[in-house]
């Protein structure tokens, strides 16, 4: 089903695909002696501080995680733009965000432990996930791919660590914990990407800046359990970015696509619902958004085999009012094939339902 306008709900913008340039930092340095700093015994005499002396488990814990996982994320040049990803095997391939290389075919790739840049090439990209995939030229030895985590076991409270170039600050990390999942949370069309309605994603606390896309959501147990996408914006700030509101794709949708992109450079199964139709939108005698009409039957599809029609206009999945196309959308997001719903459709007028067995989009 084609791609219909953002639904109402929490705006967001792409966590982002592009930072136009690495970010300049302006550093002063604070000269001042304090009385009692132990930064100085007498005129003329320093001595170096000593090193900090209280720890504790969690940071510990931080440290490690980061040592670990750090080394299999890359910072990644798509024309201008800057962006993340995650070593994704040893042979080079890398997976990241489909707005990330937007519609580049040649990219430049800075690894954690190295400052010279590495050449790479589109694999594969598929926008409807929002995920892609790249491959090193010349991939060097010691390449590290991370370990992904089993989605099923994602629970809020979690703590969480983002790594990836926010501003273009390669290898940064911020922290905070899963704050919810099981989030359906639309993309909006940029000239880089066409929007993606995606489902099951991960929200964290954890702070993603521009830069931040692509790049590893961790737990502590060193696995990377979602790919940075998203942060919300507050409409009543202007538009600016809401604090401790981000998303990322789960990790078994993250590796189902990249393992079907390496393979055959395509998606055949993306793990998504569908009904097996094209809509357009559908206005009632008022001119208000009023459902989808289906324009067209995918042959042998769930909706053929369930007595759907084009013409018929989709008002209801199960007891979710459809007003839209991308209110379509948005209610199969959060369906997986083979579920079962009940659509409720109008035809010449009448108001009519129909159980369907999803199939996959």
């Amino acid at each position: 089903m084609p791609a219909g306008p953002r639904p109402t709900g929490p705006k967001l913008w792409l966590g982002p695909a592009a930072v136009l340039a690495a970010a300049a930092l302006l550093v002063t340095g604070c000269s001042s002696t304090h009385k009692g700093s132990g930064s100085s015994t007498a005129a003329g005499a320093a001595t170096t501080a000593p090193a900090p002396s209280a720890s504790n488990q969690t940071e510990q814990d931080y440290q490690q995680v980061i040592n670990q996982v750090l080394p299999s994320v890359v910072q990644i040049t798509a024309g201008d733009s800057l962006g993340s990803g995650i070593v994704f095997d040893d042979k080079g391939d890398i997976v990241t965000n489909a707005h990330v290389v937007g519609t580049a075919q040649t990219f430049t790739v800075t690894l954690a432990n190295s400052t010279k840049p590495l050449d790479a090439t589109l694999v594969g990209s598929y926008p409807q996930s929002d995920l892609a995939v790249i491959k090193l030229s010349s991939p060097p030895g010691g390449l590290k791919p991370a370990t992904f985590a089993d989605s099923s076991k994602v629970a809020i409270g979690q703590i969480t660590l983002a790594m990836g170039s926010p501003l273009g600050l390669s290898s940064s990390v911020t922290q905070g914990i899963v704050s919810a999942v099981g989030r359906t949370v639309s993309e909006p069309q940029t000239s880089g990407s066409p929007g993606a309605t995606i489902g099951n994603m991960v929200q964290t606390s954890a702070a993603i800046n521009p830069g931040n896309s692509g790049g590893a959501l961790v737990n502590l147990s060193s696995q990377v359990i979602g790919i940075n996408t998203l942060t919300a914006v507050d409409p009543e700030l202007g538009n600016s970015a809401a604090p401790g509101i981000g998303f990322a794709i789960p990790a078994a949708t993250v590796t189902s696509i990249a393992n079907q992109l390496i393979t055959s450079g395509t998606v055949t199964n993306s793990g998504r619902a569908a009904l097996g139709v094209t809509v357009r939108p559908y206005f009632d005698a008022n001119f208000q958004p009023a459902g989808a009409v289906i324009v067209s039957v995918s042959s042998g599809g769930p909706a053929a085999a369930a007595g759907l029609q084009a013409g018929d206009v989709i008002t209801k999945i199960n007891d979710t009012a459809i007003t839209s196309p991308s209110g379509l959308t948005t209610a199969l997001a959060g369906f997986s094939p083979g579920d079962k719903v009940t659509v409720g459709y109008q035809r010449d007028g009448k108001n009519q339902s129909a159980d369907v067995t999803l199939g996959t989009l």
